[in-house]
């Protein structure tokens, strides 16, 4: 993600962009649940719709807790964030949902490290798989499940 738009402070849209609301089905709250983890996440929107908020508190090697915002990037013409975690952790992520397929990329689009994941027919439901290749070339990973929390 750009770090910022400031060539766009006399430009800057007039309405967010339509990528976003391809994000829709995650707004609301999950438990997140694998054999590697356990806690819960919310998505919403931030007033005025120009970028999409992650709030997550998971058991996941220690405790992570964070916050990430997601806006449309004019650069690479895709949906980037900004995550902060607690734990001084700041990382850049991707997202993309394509019908029922839920992407989400540690950095760029088309990343080696990657969450695939796939909605239930209600979008209530997704299931999926962290992966990496470990630093010893094995391959790495953990599979996860969310249920939406009414």
């Amino acid at each position: 993600m750009s770090e910022n738009n400031n060539h766009l402070i006399w430009n800057l849209p007039k309405e967010p962009h339509s990528l976003l609301r391809t994000l829709d089905p995650l707004i609301g709250k999950w438990k997140i649940t694998g054999p590697d983890i356990e806690g819960e996440v919310t998505y919403e929107w931030m007033e005025g719709g120009f970028f999409f908020i992650q709030k997550f508190d998971l058991q996941q090697d220690g405790h992570q807790k964070g916050i990430e915002y997601t806006g449309y990037d004019e650069e690479t013409g895709t949906l980037r964030s900004r995550l902060m975690q607690t734990n001084g952790g700041r990382f850049t992520y991707t997202y993309e949902i394509d019908g029922d397929t839920f992407y989400y990329w540690f950095g760029d689009k088309g990343s080696d490290i990657y969450s695939r994941s796939t909605f239930s027919d209600d979008f209530n439901y997704f299931e999926g798989r962290w992966h990496w290749t470990n630093e010893d070339g094995t391959p790495g990973g953990y599979e996860f499940t969310a249920r939406r929390i009414r």
